[in-house]
C-alpha cells in the first residue's frame, strides 16, 4: 500500500500544477513547425551532362540537280559543361544566366546514287549563352524557362567528289526543364532546347545551300558554391509514391523516316518533321524497399507528325496524324522525398499513312505499326496528390511498305511535360 501511494506521489509530483484562480496562469503545449527551408538557388554553379540531339533541316544543291528537300533528318548524342549564376527572390522566382558548351555527333546523312548525290552534316561543337526564370515549386525543385543566343559549329560532307567543309552559324534557342536540389551542393536537372539557326549556302560546293534546326534533350548534374537551406520557409507534405494515378502530358518532337527507294537505288537517312502530341494515362506505382520504385503505365495519345520528299520524279508522304496507345513498364529511384528519377519502356501501337508516286505508278498504305519506345524521366512531388514530370521518349516503330515503291524506316523523338493526380494509395 506504501508503493502505491509512493506512485501515486511521484506521478502527481511530475504534473503541471493547476488553479482554480482567475489569475492562475496557464501552461500552453507549443505548436510543432511544419515547415521546411526553400533551396537557396543563388550563387554561382558549374556543371557536366550530356544528352540525345536531333538535326532537322533543309538542303539544296542547285548544280547537283537536287532542289529543295524538306526535313533530311539524323540523330546523335552530346556531352555538356556548363556555368551560371542564379539569383533567388523572396517570392520563390529564381532569375539567373548560363553559358553551356557541347560536343557531339549529331548527324544527318543522304544518299542519291542516279544523280549522284551523297553526304552529311554533322553539328560537332557549339555554345548557348541564355537566360532563364523560373519558380520553386517545392521546397527543393525549381521549374523553368530558358531562351537565348546558340553558336553551332557544323562539318559537311559530300562524299561524291564534291568535297568537304565546315562553317559556323548562329541563331536562337528556347527551351524548359527542371532541376532538383539532392545534396546541399549538388542539383540534378532536365531540360528540353530547340535551337534555329540562320542557313548556309556554300559557293564552293555548287551552291548546296542548307537551313538546320536541332531538338535536344539533356540531364546535367550542377554543383552549386553557395547551395543549402534558405530563409524562405514553405509548408512540407509527405508523399506516398505507391498509389493509382491519372494523369496528361504534351509534348513536342520529331518524327523520323528513313526512306527507301529501290527502284531508284536511294535512300534518305532519314526524312523528318516536327509536330506535337496529346496524352492522357494512367498507371500504378509500388515502393519498393527504401528508394525504388517500379509501376505500370497505360496512355492513349494524339499524335501530329506529317513528312514528305520529291526528288527524281519520286514523291513520298508520310503521316502519324491518328490515335495510338502505350503500354509501358518503368522503374525509378528516389532522390529525397520528393523526386523521382526513372526509366520507361514498353509497347507502342500507332496508325500510320503513307503514299508514293513516281515512275509512272503510285501506291498508298493506312496501317496500324507496333514499335518499341524506351525513354528516361523525373518526376517530381507537387502536394499529397499532385506531381508533375518531363519525360523523354524514342519509339522505333516497325517497317512500313509502300507497294513496291518505297520502304519506310520510322522513329519518333519526344520530349513531354505532364502532371498527375494520385487517386488512390496502397
Amino acid at each position: 500500500m506504501k508503493l502505491f501511494y509512493a506512485f501515486a506521489f511521484s506521478v502527481a509530483s511530475a504534473l503541471p500544477s493547476t488553479s482554480f484562480a482567475a489569475d492562475a496562469p496557464v501552461e500552453f503545449v507549443p505548436q510543432l513547425n511544419n515547415k521546411v527551408s526553400v533551396y537557396d538557388w543563388s550563387g554561382f554553379y558549374i556543371g557536366f551532362g550530356g544528352g540525345t540531339g536531333y538535326l532537322l533541316e533543309t538542303v539544296s544543291a542547285p548544280a547537283l540537280g537536287v532542289s529543295s528537300v524538306s526535313g533530311v533528318s539524323g540523330r546523335g548524342f552530346f556531352g555538356k559543361l556548363t556555368v551560371g549564376r542564379d539569383f533567388q527572390f523572396s517570392n520563390g522566382f529564381v532569375a539567373g544566366v548560363e553559358v553551356s558548351g557541347r560536343y557531339g555527333d549529331v548527324e544527318t546523312s543522304w544518299n542519291v546514287p542516279p544523280v549522284p548525290f551523297a553526304g552529311s552534316v554533322t553539328a560537332d561543337y557549339g555554345f548557348d549563352v541564355v537566360g532563364r526564370v523560373g519558380y520553386t515549386i517545392t521546397p527543393r525543385t525549381l521549374a523553368y524557362l530558358l531562351g537565348g543566343y546558340s553558336w553551332q559549329h557544323f562539318d559537311l560532307d559530300i562524299t561524291t567528289g564534291a568535297g568537304s567543309t565546315t562553317w559556323n552559324e548562329s541563331g536562337f534557342v528556347v527551351g524548359f526543364g527542371l532541376e532538383r536540389a539532392i545534396r546541399d551542393n549538388w542539383t540534378w536537372g532536365s531540360e528540353y532546347r530547340y535551337s534555329q539557326y540562320s542557313g548556309e549556302t556554300i559557293a564552293a560546293l555548287g551552291g548546296v545551300s542548307i537551313d538546320p534546326v536541332t531538338h535536344s534533350f539533356n540531364t546535367n548534374i550542377n554543383y552549386r558554391f553557395d547551395g543549402g537551406p534558405s530563409e524562405i520557409q514553405r509548408d512540407a507534405f509527405s508523399y506516398d509514391w505507391s498509389g493509382l494515378k491519372l494523369g496528361g502530358a504534351v509534348s513536342v518532337g520529331m518524327a523520323y523516316n528513313k526512306i527507301n527507294v529501290p527502284l531508284a537505288a536511294t535512300s534518305f537517312d532519314g526524312l523528318g518533321t516536327e509536330g506535337f502530341l496529346g496524352e492522357v494515362n494512367i498507371g500504378y506505382d509500388w515502393e519498393l524497399r527504401e528508394r525504388l520504385v517500379a509501376g505500370v503505365i497505360l496512355a492513349a495519345e494524339y499524335v501530329g507528325f506529317s513528312s514528305s520528299l520529291s526528288a527524281l520524279g519520286v514523291t513520298v508522304t508520310s503521316d502519324a496524324d491518328d490515335l495510338g496507345f502505350d503500354a509501358l513498364l518503368r522503374g525509378g529511384y528516389k532522390f529525397g522525398d520528393y523526386v523521382l528519377g526513372y526509366v520507361v519502356g514498353g509497347y507502342t501501337y500507332q496508325n500510320l499513312s503513307a503514299s508514293a508516286t513516281g515512275f509512272g505508278t503510285s501506291a498508298s498504305v493506312d496501317v496500324g505499326v507496333n514499335a518499341l519506345t524506351i525513354g528516361t524521366g523525373t518526376e517530381l512531388a507537387l502536394s499529397e496528390r499532385t506531381s508533375a514530370y518531363i519525360e523523354y521518349r524514342y519509339t522505333m516503330y516497325e517497317d512500313v511498305d509502300v507497294g513496291t515503291l518505297v520502304t519506310l524506316e520510322p522513329s519518333s523523338h519526344t520530349v513531354r511535360v505532364g502532371a498527375k493526380f494520385k487517386l488512390f494509395s496502397n
